[in-house]
């Protein structure tokens, strides 16, 4: 459905909530400015309401956790919820985690070589990259990482180490491991000779973990040359390392395949999951190649990686529902589809004032914005996503300067839909060109 506001955006409840969160959450966590934020009410399908009854067009599934629509996965929790809302995950397990454990290595490793993969859960993206970087360091007994400018592998102190965005990594530098070698993530053939001359200085003895997004997300959606993972699976192969895919954003159907890696047909050794896992509980998944995974020693009653959450039966009836849907090639057909449409209707803004470029694989697009003098326009950025905001838009900006407006909206998405964004869009690109 198309936007429906009733009072100005934000609204006076979105207002007082802001001055009350203001009083009692850290001033690092929630921005918040005249025109920002809403306060979310509920949402479906496409659509979100705010406090103050406002009905929103959600093109970024909340962070992209919403793939398959707002609310899809609702009926599992509702009925998990009336038996069971927690068990022992590393004890005394619930038997949902073995039949989530069995999805996943379906998805993944059965689908890709015919092998099982194995699992190791999480509550969060980040985890899933901890877990990942553990079992190289185990697998390999090397200590050293490999990682990418603009990269985002999330803000725990292990997924750190892959940090390629200085300001999310700089304040806590000093109590991190100097164990992490950046390459620069190549956006075109360029940036792949740039790749390849700096890795080729790189001394393969050392580095036990190849840590990467296929898709660059946070980074401003770049998407590199086809051949730029396949140079990094031959490069493992020869010298030993694992290469770890983190698929949290990109996976599930969100870049019109069920995984980003399977545009360019490369397997990695280890696949990081969470978002649209579940479609809205914190739960992720390392899971990886089943001889790479039993790296990990058998447990003896006390497990080297684990926490009170892992395997929660909410999450993994949650995931368990959203993976059946995932599996069905109906599911990635209507990603691909829907995502064909998004981008052949923003590519007719590439003309307009301020966008250098459009691009994305499925339902995750982007266009860049720069000025004149080729300085990237954060600033314009910002400004038409508070203009969105107010128009019922929900949008986000991405990218090192926040000069990318990044499209990940959840399946759904309709042509009148579609035409009504871009449109909107498009007056804010011109208004702000004045």
């Amino acid at each position: 459905m198309l936007p429906d506001l009733i009072t100005p955006v934000p609204g006076p409840r979105s207002q007082q909530l802001a001055a009350r969160l203001g009083e009692v959450e850290c001033r690092n966590t929630t921005f918040r400015s005249p025109e920002w934020p809403v306060f979310w009410e509920r949402a479906e399908g496409v659509n979100v309401w705010d406090a103050d009854g406002n009905r929103y067009l959600e093109l970024t599934s909340a962070f992209g956790v919403a793939t398959l629509g707002h609310g899809f996965t609702a009926e599992a929790v509702r009925h998990q919820s009336r038996d069971l809302l927690h068990a022992m995950g590393d004890v005394h397990p619930a038997r949902l985690k073995v039949e989530l454990c069995e999805r996943l290595s379906a998805i993944t490793f059965e689908s890709w070589t015919g092998g099982k993969g194995k699992t190791l859960l999480g509550n969060s993206g980040f985890e899933a990259v901890e877990a990942a970087l553990k079992t190289a360091a185990l697998a390999t007994r090397r200590t050293g990482i490999l990682a990418f400018e603009g990269a985002y592998h999330g803000l725990g102190y292990g997924a750190l180490l892959g940090a390629g965005i200085p300001w999310f990594r700089e304040p806590f530098d000093n109590q991190l491991a100097r164990i992490t070698t950046l390459l620069p993530f190549p956006a075109d053939e360029t940036g792949l000779d740039a790749f390849r001359s700096a890795l080729a200085n790189v001394d393969g003895h050392d580095i036990g973990a190849v840590l990467v997004e296929p898709i660059q997300g946070r980074g401003g959606i770049i998407i590199p040359p086809p051949s730029f993972l396949r140079e990094l699976r031959e490069w493992c192969d020869q010298t030993g390392a694992l290469l770890i895919f983190d698929e949290i954003f990109t996976g599930l159907n969100r870049t019109g395949k069920r995984f980003a890696c399977e545009w360019d047909g490369v397997v990695p050794d280890l696949v990081c999951l969470g978002k649209a896992l579940s479609g809205g509980f914190p739960i992720s998944a390392c899971v990886g190649k089943a001889a790479v995974m039993d790296a990990w020693p058998e447990t003896h009653g006390e497990a080297l990686h684990t926490s009170t959450f892992l395997g929660n039966p909410l999450g993994c009836a949650m995931a368990i529902a959203a993976l059946d849907e995932h599996l069905k090639p109906a599911t990635t057909a209507a990603a691909a589809d829907q995502g064909t449409a998004l981008h052949t209707a923003l590519m007719t803004l590439s003309g307009e004032p301020f966008v250098t470029a459009v691009r994305g694989r499925g339902l995750l697009q982007a266009i860049e914005l720069h000025h004149p003098d080729g300085r990237p326009a954060g600033d314009v950025a910002i400004g038409i996503v508070q203009e969105l905001l107010q128009q019922g838009v929900l949008l986000l900006p991405e990218g090192p300067t926040g000069h990318v407006l990044a499209f990940s909206p959840p399946l759904g998405l309709d042509a009148g839909e579609i035409g009504f964004a871009v449109e909107w869009l498009r007056q804010s690109l011109r208004r702000k060109n004045k």
